[in-house]
């Protein structure tokens, strides 16, 4: 029998031949690439979230097993755990933290020698990936900078990644929208290939999966900007109210010098600063009845006449420049006559719950008044530079440490000289500086009645 092999064509003879793909092929295509796009979101997503978590979750097992012995940076009771990876052996820690005791090794022998009477205490339930966690917060630490003026950094909000995410957030979301109109595009292929009728495709605006979208994501939108805008009830930063006098520290305080306490005598010695009365600013302006400093220009460009300025402290106070006398007091009220008090705009307030005291701060604390106040020595006319939220006095707490008396040499703030164990402690290098947090600083009756 004769067999006669004809082999393929080698090449396709019609335009049909050459591009014709089925819907099928069409559809497998198309489901490989949104397979592969959706997992390369998910895997990101994965990656992203895990990350974050597993950096929290460090900060938070540092701070509730380790803080209380260790600094990421300084040596404490026990040593800074920074740089860890240097001075063991790999692998070493996992053994060391389950159970300190039992461990005899020729470095952990010398860690005990060096530290000696203290033994870490054994944190056997630590599983190896917490331990990695506490591990990857130490080395990624970084201490906070403090402010060039000496003021506490307390209060000033970390990086934040607000637009970030947004951004993301939209990408992802442009994403979705081509991905279900790609879906969509192949079931039509699909359902025209298998002979399928399918009605009028319903618009944009009608279509309930995109009206539902869109409604949680205006809700969440929605949602976040109300808790913002709750969370930043009551607060005033940058809260600047216009005068009757233009009053500007820069030159008082600044340029002359005059100490804070001059004219708020009360933040030494009461629980109010106390706004200076007529009489206080007459201590000067009997005598100064002109300004010949610098020119003053208020921050919307508008310059001041300071000479102009003081002629509205005489009126208040009842004084005539000319004479240089009070006004005659006619009513025999003990008033001159035209004097009246100073309406000043309290620039710093706190909630009616809150209880602040000055003299407890710049007296017992050592305080700068800078520090609440802001470079106030700079100020043209004063503001409201800190937030003075709760969050922003819990962290000043918990980061200000506090000015110990020494009785070696007696030297020091002498209203902490009761606490003998903090002193016995840092004597004995058990600790290195002592916070307000650690005499009680942050107990809610300390500013709340």
């Amino acid at each position: 029998m004769l067999v006669i092999y004809q082999p393929p064509p080698l090449f396709l003879h019609t335009n049909k031949d050459i591009f014709h793909i089925s819907p099928d092929n069409c559809m497998s295509r198309y489901r490989k690439i949104i397979t592969k796009i959706f997992a390369g979101v998910f895997f990101f997503l994965l990656i992203s979230s895990n990350n974050s978590v597993l950096a929290a979750d460090g900060e938070a097992l540092f701070k509730a097993n380790c803080a209380n012995c260790h600094k990421p940076d300084a040596d404490y009771t026990g040593p800074a755990l920074k740089g860890w990876k240097d001075r063991q052996p790999e692998g070493w820690i996992y053994g060391w933290v389950a159970n300190p005791a039992g461990t005899n090794d020729p470095y952990a022998k010398a860690l005990k020698d060096k530290w000696k009477p203290t033994v870490m205490t054994a944190f056997a339930n630590l599983k190896k990936d917490e331990v990695d966690a506490i591990m990857k917060y130490v080395d990624d630490y970084t201490p906070p900078v403090a402010k060039a003026d000496g003021g506490a950094a307390a209060g000033e909000p970390a990086s934040d990644n607000s637009l970030l995410f947004g951004i993301l957030t939209l990408v992802l979301a442009v994403v979705a929208f081509i991905l279900l109109q790609v879906n969509s595009n192949l079931r039509k292929l699909t359902d025209e290939k298998e002979g399928v009728l399918r009605g009028e495709p319903v618009p944009f605006y009608r279509n309930k999966t995109y009206l539902m979208a869109a409604v949680l994501v205006l809700f969440g939108i929605g949602g976040y900007m109300t808790i913002n805008a709750a969370i930043g009830l009551g607060r005033m930063k940058n809260y600047q109210p216009e005068q009757p006098i233009y009053y500007s520290h820069k030159v008082h305080a600044g340029v002359n010098q005059i100490s804070c306490l001059y004219c708020h005598g009360g933040a030494q010695d009461s629980k109010q600063a106390s706004i200076p009365s007529v009489n206080v600013c007459m201590n000067c302006h009997m005598a100064i009845k002109e300004y010949k400093g610098d020119p003053i220009v208020k921050e919307n460009g508008v310059p001041v006449n300071g000479t102009a300025e003081i002629q509205k402290l005489y009126s208040y106070a009842g004084w005539n420049p000319d004479t240089r006398q009070y006004n005659p007091d006619n009513n025999k009220d003990g008033i001159p006559d035209g004097a009246r008090p100073i309406e000043w705009i309290k620039i710093h307030n706190l909630p009616d719950h809150v209880y602040f005291n000055h003299s407890q701060h710049v007296k017992v604390g050592k305080q700068q008044c800078q520090t609440c106040h802001g470079n106030i020595q700079e100020m043209p006319e004063v503001y409201q530079f800190s937030e003075l939220s709760m969050g922003w006095c819990v962290n000043c707490h918990r980061e200000t440490k506090v000015d110990f008396y020494n009785k070696a040499d007696s030297t020091g703030n002498k209203f902490y000289s009761i606490y003998e164990k903090f002193h016995n402690d840092l004597k004995n290098h058990k600790m290195d500086s002592v916070t307000v947090e650690k005499i009680g600083g942050t107990e809610c009756q300390k500013c709340h009645y």
